[in-house]
């Protein structure tokens, strides 16, 4: 169990690090659909005015990833911490339905 617990921990270590030794050229590495999209909006119509704009922009693209990544691993956590919960407590009712029956 331990040495399956190592590998894993190891490509963990590996599939992280891989994006780190990757070379973009110059390329913009954070950006995204939303960028995409507004670049097409531009290409079509230049005299396009949004509607509305945010309240906080990040000071940059490297942080709004960050702030997304944090949403998306607070999200997962609070996910897994109810199903892990949930399946705990009707681990527990069955126990205790097996101890009543003796």
């Amino acid at each position: 169990m331990a040495r399956r617990n190592l590998i894993l921990l190891l490509a963990a270590v590996v599939l992280a690090s891989i994006p780190l030794f990757m070379s973009f050229d110059g390329e913009e590495v954070f950006g995204g659909a939303d960028g995409q999209a507004q670049d097409a909006i531009h290409q079509i119509r230049p005299d396009y005015k949004p509607w509305f704009t945010a309240i906080w922009e990040p000071p940059s693209k490297e942080i709004e990833s960050l702030l997304f990544m944090l949403q998306a691993a607070l999200g997962a956590g609070l996910l897994g911490y109810y199903i892990g919960l949930r399946r705990g407590e009707a681990k527990g009712r069955r126990a205790a339905e097996g101890d009543a029956s003796y």
